[in-house]
Formats: structure tokens, sequence, C-alpha cells
């Protein structure tokens, strides 16, 4: 049985590094510090939508589709996306009706809160 590889130490949640590796055919092992990709950090949930997003090419549409979820639950999976592979992500300005729909979704506010942030932006 194959186990995916942990990122962080089970006792102080530090990030952990790769020093041996060995062959299963022959048995050689090579024992170093070996850098691990950006990819080798991700969630199991984050790496397949990763594939998920590769595969359709980036077409949020077709993401939507395959999966199933609406358009800024896409976007939220690719910002988190994003953030985990440690850029920074330039956030929609406070109030426009993207960012609201987003808060929606996440069940941060609630739906008289988003038609009242969407009329306000309206009216700035």
């Amino acid at each position: 049985m194959t186990y995916k590889m942990i990122n962080n130490c089970p006792v102080c949640s530090s990030a952990l590094k790769a020093t041996r590796l060995s062959c299963n055919t022959c048995g050689t092992v090579i024992e170093n510090d070996f850098s691990l990709s950006k990819f080798d950090q991700l969630s199991g949930e984050q790496l397949a939508f990763a594939e998920i997003f590769i595969k359709n090419r980036g077409s949020i549409k077709d993401i939507e589709k395959e999966m199933g979820i609406s358009y800024p639950t896409v976007k939220a999976k690719l910002n988190d996306l994003i953030k985990a592979f440690g850029y920074n992500i330039e956030e929609d300005k406070q109030g426009s009706s993207g960012s609201v729909i987003d808060q929606l979704e996440r069940g941060e506010i609630s739906p008289e809160e988003a038609v009242k942030k969407i009329n306000e932006s309206k009216n700035q």
C-alpha cells in the first residue's frame, strides 16, 4: 500500500522535508535534503481541483459543469489554490457584486445583507 507523503510534522506542525529515497526494485537508498514542489504541499482536495483545472484548460464553465459547482465556488477554490502556492491575491474591491456573491456563497453574509451591499455598490 502506498501513502501520500505528509507535509507537516504531526507533533509541531512545522513543514517536513524529504531526506531519504529508496528503490523498491533494487533496494538502492539515497539520503540527502530533497526539495519538494509546490504541488507536494497541496491537500488532496486542492490537488484534485488543480488537475480538473488543468484538464479543462482553465475554462471556468467546463470546471463548473464537471464539478457541479457555481462560478463563485470555482473562483474560491482557485483563490485557495493560488494562496496555497504562496501567492497573494488581489481581492475584489469591497462591495463589488463578485465579492458579495463569494461572501454569500461562503455563508459569511445573509441574502438580505448581500442584496443591500449590491444595491449600495450600484449607488456609488
